[in-house]
């Protein structure tokens, strides 16, 4: 079980079936987290699009749409818990604004690329991956054009799990849960270099 923090469904609770094997971001962390993004981003839900990575039972999903996100997508391996998120979110009228792709998000990423950017990219892998996954998951997102300029890739890992890149910017510990924040990479040297040949020359 799980409760949505705020917005349309505030306190609304999400039950899932006792046999799904789900952990889903307590309400602790879940808002905390919120408040970060909306004091540190101040983003304008509905203007966003949200890619859910590892999207279990819909946790953070629900919680963007219930905060007026209009374009979230939800990527979930597992067919049961990906089918959860399309009813529920179908339930809480919410179905316009969620949409809840089954794929193994590895796979999903390899497949996609450089076909939609995001403001907001969270992922929430299984707490026993491997770091060498942490970083393989940390590449494809910021090698492949999923982030907007201005996005920010939220990354949820046990917090004894250190995890070391350069775009990380922060990360905030609740308990036994951790978030990392990383950037955007930055223009490549070409791009920026072409973008100034093609500027017109200023007048003598």
């Amino acid at each position: 079980m799980y409760r949505i923090i705020s917005g349309q469904w505030k306190a609304k609770r999400i039950s899932a079936p006792k046999n799904f094997d789900v952990r889903p971001t307590t309400d602790f962390a879940k808002e905390a987290l919120f408040s970060i993004i909306e004091n540190r981003y101040r983003l304008d839900y509905a203007s966003i699009s949200v890619l859910d990575l590892f999207a279990g039972i819909g946790s953070i999903s629900l919680e963007f749409a219930s905060r007026g996100c209009k374009d979230v997508t939800s990527i979930e391996m597992n067919a049961r818990h990906a089918g959860f998120i399309n009813t529920t979110s179908l339930e809480l009228e919410m179905n316009s604004q969620v949409n809840a792709v089954r794929s193994d998000v590895f796979e999903y990423l390899k497949k996609n690329r450089n076909r939609k950017t995001y403001e907001i990219i969270v992922a929430d892998p299984p707490f026993e991956m491997e770091v060498a996954k942490y970083e393989e998951l940390i590449s494809l997102v910021l090698n492949n054009n999923y982030l907007k300029e201005n996005g920010i890739f939220i990354l949820e890992h046990q917090s004894r799990t250190k995890l070391q890149h350069p775009n990380i910017i922060d990360t905030r510990k609740y308990g036994n849960v951790s978030f990392s924040f990383l950037k955007p990479n930055e223009p490549a040297e070409e791009e920026t270099a072409a973008t100034e040949e093609e500027a017109p020359d200023k007048a003598d």
